[in-house]
């Protein structure tokens, strides 16, 4: 018999209403029930996609010993961090006061019937595990839970008052520095310290792909030729692509890399990695003219655009396991590959599986990930992996979270645009994707957060999806020249400032859970970065000085830590660049951004805008002032680093 989710849209929670737990979704009437009945609230959060979140379900939610103690003594409530971010940001704040370290998914939480936490973990297996011995299991420790709360502990009470309250104290930074280029010089200390030569990345293990700081070192490297930046960042790029977190058969990379080879990643494809790192490589492209990194933008593209969106909206997922274990879809067997090649009549089949890194033995689990160690990817292969796409169509594709995620979706169609400059049909994918979101997404005035495909949205917007969706925006005006792309970004912008900003400082959500959003570039880009950045580009492109002002604000409020710590916040650090150095303006007539679109997305300066005129040539603009002009668009990028990078 299903329990309560099964009227909830959220793809996670439909995934646990078969659970034996008697499980609520968020809301009032089951914080009404904790404290009328005196009970213990659990609280466990994940997402479709999670890998540890499944095996919780089936070793403790699909326990029946589990269950039964749950649904006598606590009220046990589910919830989508997809969905619900302003709830898993608060959780994640009382894990890390709890245990000094950050958490993670599932997340979970045990709190008083007055719903004051005071335990928080991740993955509790049933039993204590050899592992770690010295952690309760789940069953010990929901039994002692349940036992202190019906004797009304006084210590377990009073710690939950306790964290309540460090939990509520705001700390404001300690004094403001000022802001200066220099900053990069910390930044490339940083990064070099964390850089690991032999792959690339700013890891040992787990690899995550760590776009932003990526994205930072390619600014430095474009404003100030530093040969260090750009060889951190090709290099990783390079080793990211070739094979095992990056999906060399159907496009798209995985979540992260549980190896310092980027060979064995967590197989679970998220949105928003795809969609910055398919921007990642379309910068790669456009400053290096590495072909393969184009190669890689575009498969990302079309495998995001191709197999995981409808009706021109994206999904926000895809699972790491099908069929019971985790990657099976995605791996092979030494055989299958052998077999296949050789129905095919191809000669030098040992050779060839080598070269793929298909082994007898395998990479991964006694299976085969493919992956090219030389990073060469023969001519051969675009044929062989034809092949190797069949062999995986004869298996279950993972789960797909259907949800449509504003902030995700804007990440995507903010990196599509800039592959249009250099592919126009990718600016046709963009537009279209951009108008689907906005009426999906955008309803009576009210911008929403995320949606199942089809049904009406109900979880209203936070900072991020103001942020990501207003830069979408202005990429959509820069590369169309449409006004209503304009006017729908500034619209979005005022509206978070008039929600989201008090005298430099940004909350990602407001009402329930007022969270004070990051500076720092985490899971994806930090939202206060993204809004920086909507910010100065209005600021140019109406030449009106108060968006100017809140984001100069916004930097000097977070300037303390970020010139002592710039590797945590790199998004913001290349804002601090933008603002220093000034944005420049090329004005000229339609014809001339359509027809030179390329030519002008291959500009070295970074900070870059346009602006359709009745010109005939081009007007290079900075401040409040023309400096050049010029009808050839060829000597453009000469004259702007003439007066941008001196």
């Amino acid at each position: 018999m299903a329990n309560r989710l099964e009227n909830e849209d959220s793809p996670y929670l439909q995934q646990h209403k078969n659970n034996p737990v008697d499980w609520w979704p968020w809301c009032d009437a089951a914080f009404e029930k904790a404290e009328a009945e005196n009970k213990a609230i659990f609280i466990s959060i994940g997402y479709s996609s999670c890998h540890w979140c499944h095996v919780m379900e089936e070793t403790v939610f699909e326990d029946a010993e589990c269950a039964a103690i749950l649904n006598k003594d606590f009220v046990c409530i589910k919830v989508d961090r997809e969905e619900r971010p302003d709830i898993d940001k608060h959780y994640q704040e009382v894990h890390m006061l709890l245990n000094r370290r950050a958490g993670g998914w599932p997340t979970s939480i045990f709190a008083t019937p007055q719903n004051k936490a005071f335990f928080a973990g991740t993955y509790i297996p049933p039993v204590a595990s050899q592992i770690n011995p010295n952690a309760m299991g789940f069953k010990e420790l929901t039994t002692l839970i349940a036992t202190k709360i019906a004797q009304a502990d006084k210590q377990l009470f009073d710690n939950a008052e306790e964290i309540e309250g460090f939990i509520k104290k705001v700390e404001h930074p300690k004094e403001a520095t000022v802001l200066k280029e220099e900053f990069s010089k910390n930044f490339m200390l940083q990064a070099k310290n964390n850089y690991q030569t032999a792959y690339g990345g700013f890891s040992v293990a787990p690899k995550f792909p760590h776009a932003s700081t990526l994205n930072t070192l390619l600014t430095i490297d474009r404003l100030y030729s530093d040969a260090a930046a750009k060889a951190m960042f090709t290099d990783t790029l390079n080793h990211m692509k070739k094979g095992g977190m990056y999906d060399l058969v159907d496009g798209g990379f995985c979540r992260y890399a549980i190896d310092e080879k980027w060979l064995v990643p967590h197989f679970e494809k998220m949105l928003y990695d795809n969609a910055l790192l398919c921007d990642v490589y379309t910068a790669s492209y456009l400053s290096y003219k590495d072909e393969k990194h184009l190669q890689i933008a575009k498969e990302i593209a079309d495998f995001w655009y191709n197999s995981m969106s409808e009706d021109n909206l994206f999904y926000s997922a895809s699972d790491a396991d099908s069929e019971g274990t985790e990657g099976h879809y995605f791996v092979y067997s030494y055989a299958e590959v052998y077999n296949i090649l050789k129905e095919h009549n191809y000669q030098n089949i040992e050779a060839m599986c080598e070269a793929m890194s298909v082994t007898k033995s395998g990479n991964f689990e006694g299976k085969n990930i493919i992956h090219f160690e030389n990073g060469n990817i023969p001519p051969w292969f675009a044929d062989v992996k034809i092949l190797l796409q069949k062999l995986r169509h004869t298996r279950e594709y993972p789960f797909i979270d259907r949800k449509i995620q504003t902030s995700w979706s804007s990440m995507m169609i903010h990196s599509l645009f800039k592959l249009g400059a250099i592919d126009s049909s990718y600016k046709e994918k963009a537009i279209k994707s951009l108008d689907a979101l906005l009426e999906t997404i955008f309803l009576d005035g009210t911008l929403y957060h995320t949606t199942l495909i089809h049904k009406t949205p109900k979880v209203e917007a936070f900072l991020e999806d103001y942020a990501f969706l207003s830069q979408a925006l202005l990429s959509a005006y820069k590369y169309t020249q449409e006004e209503i792309y304009l006017i729908h970004a500034q619209r979005f912008v005022n509206k978070a400032l008039e929600l989201f900003y008090t005298k430099g400082v940004w909350n990602f959500s407001v009402g329930e859970f007022a969270t004070k959003a990051e500076i720092s570039d985490n899971t994806y880009t930090s939202s206060v970065s993204i809004i920086i950045d909507a910010l100065l580009t209005l600021g140019t492109l109406f030449e009106d000085e108060k968006y100017t002002h809140f984001a100069f604000k916004t930097l000097e409020y977070n300037s303390y830590e970020l010139g002592r710590k710039p590797i945590y916040s790199p998004a913001m650090l290349t804002q601090v660049f933008r603002y220093l150095k000034g944005d420049c303006v090329i004005k000229t007539n339609e014809d001339n951004l359509k027809n030179f679109a390329f030519e002008l997305a291959k500009l070295q300066y970074p900070f870059t805008l346009y602006k359709a005129t009745q010109e005939e040539n081009y007007l290079i603009c900075g401040d409040k002032s023309c400096f050049a002009n010029t009808s050839d668009a060829t000597q453009i990028n000469q004259l702007i680093i003439n007066s941008f990078t001196h």
